[in-house]
């Protein structure tokens, strides 16, 4: 009998990658695979099985795990290594707590330089949003809209931390966006949010961002009761 071809090799394929693209390859793959759902919750990736994937030493993988680790897509359990994360966890809504404040004062400090083709991008994601119905594409729209607004931030160390947040709401989305309900609402926040910026309205944009971050955190609060039965 045939043996079952393992997850890993199924889904990210074999391949021979140069050294020294080795990490970027490895780490856009795995990192594609988790955001798609093709590599669920709880799949153990082991580093000697995609260094002979890859046909690499076991470094480069090591390096691409860490950076995953540090994005909240993988955590490393105890007897087990590197697994894929769940998908959302009960700190989900501290996790939107922590959002408030970062996107807020990347908001202040990003608005008095945002430029009319800065404003010009975040709108043509909207259009996008609209129309789009596809949930693994609405969350990565969703993700590009937020950035866009926050681009011109000056501190980018505070740009890091917030899209490796916006990563894990963009996984949990492309998951559970109908279950969430959440839709034209969203948009219509969204809207409100740009128009803000563009006039240069500080503290109406951070008032309506605090306002629409509180509402998806207030929605996930309920999903996750739902969940539980509670």
């Amino acid at each position: 009998m045939a043996e079952k071809p393992k997850l890993l090799s199924t889904v990210l394929g074999s391949e021979q990658v140069p050294p020294h693209l080795a990490r970027g390859v490895i780490e856009e793959r795995l990192r594609s695979a988790i955001l798609d759902g093709r590599l669920p919750p709880g799949t153990a990736v082991r580093q000697q099985e995609l260094a002979t994937l890859f046909g690499v030493s076991r470094m480069p993988v090591r390096e691409a795990l860490r950076q995953l680790e540090a994005q909240s897509l993988l955590q490393v359990v105890m007897h087990k290594g590197a697994v894929v994360a769940p998908l959302i966890g009960e700190d989900a809504v501290d996790t939107y707590a922590l959002r408030v404040l970062l996107e807020t004062e990347a908001l202040r400090q990003s608005i008095p330089s945002l430029d009319a083709d800065d404003i010009a991008q975040a709108r043509s994601y909207i259009r996008q949003l609209e129309n789009e119905t596809r949930h693994a594409e609405i969350g990565r729209l969703n993700r590009l809209f937020h950035m866009a607004l926050y681009s011109k931030a000056k501190n980018q160390k505070l740009l890091r931390m917030i899209e490796i947040e916006l990563n894990e709401e963009e996984r949990f989305l492309r998951f559970h966006l109908s279950s969430m309900g959440l839709g034209k609402l969203t948009q219509d926040d969204h809207i409100a949010l740009v128009d803000a910026a563009s006039d240069k309205l500080v503290d109406e944009a951070i008032k309506l961002l605090e306002e629409h971050l509180n509402h998806a955190a207030r929605t996930i609060r309920n999903y996750l009761d739902k969940q539980s039965g509670n």
